[in-house]
């Protein structure tokens, strides 16, 4: 049932770089401040969170700036990270977020620019009867 996913190995190197900036916005050595967010984030930035609702980028990062003025402790594991390049300097990455019991199926679209990874857009979708 669960497809094959194999980053093309003259990919490994942007696989590297990417499985660095993952997850997003949990990374305070790339960022904790909202203008840190805002250099990693496209203008047209928006996500899907885990409730299928859409957030602007606007809200994320009112939503980040809240998160990070009183941080607590985020453990994680990150588990299947695949990346794929979907158009010149464009690439797909999916993986599963462990939060204690709350299992995701996360994906981001990063765009390679001049001035750095941007992320264009992520997705955040539970895993339900995950055992």
């Amino acid at each position: 049932m669960e497809p094959n996913l194999v980053t093309d190995p003259t990919e490994h190197h942007v696989f590297n770089e990417l499985r660095q900036r993952e997850p997003i916005f949990h990374r305070p050595e790339l960022g904790t401040t909202r203008a840190d967010f805002e250099q990693m984030t496209e203008k047209t930035f928006w996500e899907v969170g885990a409730s299928g609702r859409r957030y602007s980028r606007q809200y994320v990062l009112d939503e980040l700036e809240k998160r990070y003025a009183c941080p607590a402790p985020d453990a994680w594991e990150i588990r299947d990270f695949h990346c794929q390049e979907i158009a010149a300097d464009n690439y797909l990455v999916t993986y599963t977020l462990i939060q204690g019991t709350r299992i995701t199926q996360r994906s981001t679209i990063w765009r390679r620019t001049p001035q750095g990874w941007k992320i264009v857009y992520h997705q955040g979708t539970v895993v339900e009867n995950a055992d």
